[in-house]
């Protein structure tokens, strides 16, 4: 009997087919459950929207190794896609970002996402991000390659932010660099313009991701350009957040006026969407005593 394709095997076959891959980001197992039921091949675990829907906190390195790494296993679990997982910056020196891959693999995770701020980390399209130097930026990826190459099952995301406080030269130099030691896909976070995204694909081989925030630094252009550009994942981390957010607001505005929300998914279609019916179904397959003696 063959084995099914890892997670890891499940992404490196989508990078090798032709065509940009649209990625929305999930933030827990319902969310990634959607972004699956609705088509899409691949997901990532956004650490922005992970912070705010775990922590109700804002994304300055508050949330934990462990605490994305447990909601990462919920998140693998849910699905059947690969699901690419924000590590931030390790979580340490390089013997943390080694612990920090292996654990990312052994959760399900098809990719884990290195990033070269300084620790605590900040979401890319807020002030205040600072970046490590170039030999301690370049060991994160260095250790991050070597735990895989040492066995465990994942790709490797190599990003950088140096775009905002040392410029693009320095950022495409760190690209190389990434790309150089065997970083499987490289992330330049927050171009500021789309010449800066041309460059940046035109400089860099291999598959590239675009990080698609709404008002965020970096023009958000459509999913023809971005491929026409040579991008090879369109990575949408805010999107499914900021509209449950905004649903909940409405809602709640609804029932404090006294009234009753309308825009809702009818119950049925709301357990569906949990697993109900397919919890229900497992379940038949064991009868009870009761069901034993009609």
């Amino acid at each position: 009997m063959q084995r099914p394709a890892s997670p890891a095997d499940q992404l490196r076959r989508l990078l090798q087919q032709p065509g940009l891959i649209s990625m929305p980001c999930c933030f827990d197992g319902l969310s990634a459950r959607l972004i699956e039921q609705a088509g899409f091949p691949l997901t990532f675990m956004s650490g922005f929207a992970t912070a705010a829907a775990r922590l109700g906190a804002p994304d300055t390195g508050l949330i934990s190794y462990g605490e994305m790494l447990d909601q990462g296993r919920n998140i693998c679990n849910a699905v059947s896609i690969p699901v690419i997982g924000d590590a931030d910056t390790g979580y340490g020196n390089p013997m943390n970002v080694r612990r920090t891959v292996s654990g990312y693999a052994a959760a399900g995770f098809a990719c884990a996402m290195i990033e070269d701020q300084e620790s605590p980390k900040r979401c890319g399209h807020t002030r205040g991000k600072r970046v490590v130097g170039r030999q301690e930026a370049v060991n994160r990826i260095r250790a991050a390659i070597d735990q895989r190459e040492a066995g465990s099952d994942i790709l490797i995301m190599a990003r950088t932010d140096a775009r905002h406080s040392l410029g693009m030269e320095e950022a495409l130099w760190r690209c190389q660099a990434f790309a150089d030691l065997g970083a499987d896909i490289i992330f330049l976070e927050a171009p500021h313009n789309r010449a800066e995204m041309e460059q940046f694909c035109h400089a860099i081989p291999g598959p590239k991701m675009a990080n698609m925030v709404e008002q965020g630094d970096t023009p958000l252009l459509s999913a023809k350009e971005l491929e026409a550009i040579g991008y090879k994942i369109a990575a949408y981390p805010l999107t499914l957040v900021s509209s449950a957010v905004r649903a909940m607001q409405e809602a709640l505005v609804t029932l404090q006026r006294g009234e009753h929300p309308q825009q809702l998914l009818p119950f049925a279609r709301l357990r569906s969407l949990v697993g109900f019916d397919d919890y229900d179904r497992e379940l038949a397959h064991y009868p009870t005593d009761d069901d034993s003696d009609s």
